[in-house]
């Protein structure tokens, strides 16, 4: 392999009949930046029209991290410096390739092993394969900076079941891949040491399914989903306080998850739970596009408030753990995040079929 390929932010291949990507910015847990976003979206549009093509393979560099997410010490100083512009070409790219790899013609096969959260779950948990190693942990960890679960959250945290994605987007709590597998994150798990076979077994033309069945195995079972029925019992109700209260009910009932749960919710953003919470409630009768409309509606006022900011500042950049956030919204302020934002709506790019 040449220098720069060893530099290069995403290794970019054909391998047999795969299209391979590796996220590689192993030293930054493969923190997803622009140039990232813009390499992926151009090989995917290459292999589309490549018919020796047959299948997507994703996976991350190092063996510490899938990806962590989007680089989001950047993206607080792009804003600190009122350059709004520059974040948000950001996030309208990467919104428009979570779409496209979610919508993508050709089998995605995200070999999920180490951190996968934020911006690493976009590209993963959106494709149409996912594959979670023993070293998988997965979170959606964005009320805790003031931010939201975006990158498709929007669609696919509430078709989790038994309400387990209003539980990982309001809490950022973490997942394992026994939870992943129970809930539906990942349909399959295979143990980190046959990732490498599994991903050249993939580069051959055997039909993508049967060659994850050979390789699956069991992760160790979700205490989470044991205790099921309390989550979905609590995170099924539709206000921040009546969930907290509820998740105190669970506590002193003998729950186990209950406890971590509130104390997590008490830490984080009103502002961004609120939003969370209607995202929630609205994502079941959207479909990706306009999912993925309405995040970038919100990311649109997000950027110019108050608690992006000042939870980044707080827990990345300070580290004083000690965030100052806004009071909760109200109703009309509240539905001023899902507005229509006209002729910046974020579009996509359309296809033949």
């Amino acid at each position: 392999m040449t220098d720069a390929a060893l530099e290069a932010e995403a290794l970019i291949e054909r391998r047999g009949g795969a299209g391979v990507i590796v996220l590689n910015r192993p030293r930054a847990l493969n923190a997803l930046t622009l140039t990232m976003v813009r390499l992926m979206a151009a090989a995917l549009d290459d292999w589309e029209r490549d018919p020796r093509v047959t299948r997507i393979i994703l996976r991350g560099a190092g063996e510490r991290a899938f990806c962590a997410g989007g680089d989001i010490r950047h993206l607080y100083e792009l804003g600190r410096a009122g350059d709004h512009a520059a974040q948000l070409t950001f996030w309208r790219e990467e919104y428009q390739l979570n779409e496209r790899i979610r919508t993508y013609p050709k089998p995605v096969v995200a070999l999920i092993d180490g951190i996968v959260m934020g911006g690493g779950a976009g590209v993963s948990i959106n494709a149409s394969h996912r594959v979670a190693g023993e070293r998988f942990v997965f979170a959606m960890p964005e009320v805790g900076i003031g931010f939201f679960p975006d990158v498709g959250g929007t669609y696919f945290l509430p078709r989790l079941a038994r309400r387990a994605g209003v539980y990982f987007a309001l809490t950022g709590l973490r997942a394992s891949p026994g939870d992943a597998l129970a809930f539906g994150l990942v349909q399959t798990f295979v143990p980190s040491a046959r990732f490498g076979d599994l991903a050249a077994a993939l580069e051959d033309d055997w039909p993508v399914d049967a060659t994850l069945a050979r390789s699956a195995a069991d992760p160790e079972p979700s205490a989470l989903m044991d205790e099921a029925d309390g989550v979905e019992a609590c995170f099924a109700l539709p206000s921040r306080a009546a969930i907290v209260d509820a998740l105190a009910d669970a506590e002193r009932r003998g729950f186990a998850f209950a406890s971590p749960a509130r104390a997590a919710m008490l830490e984080k953003s009103p502002t961004s739970q609120a939003i969370a919470l209607r995202q929630m409630a609205l994502g079941p009768s959207l479909d990706v596009h306009e999912a993925m409309r309405v995040e970038y509606r919100i990311v649109s006022r997000i950027c110019r408030g108050h608690d992006f900011y000042e939870g980044v500042r707080a827990l990345i950049v300070d580290k004083d753990n000690r965030p100052k956030w806004s009071a909760p919204p109200s109703s009309a302020e509240l539905d001023g995040y899902f507005a229509s934002i006209g002729a910046e709506e974020l579009t996509f790019q359309v296809r033949s079929a």
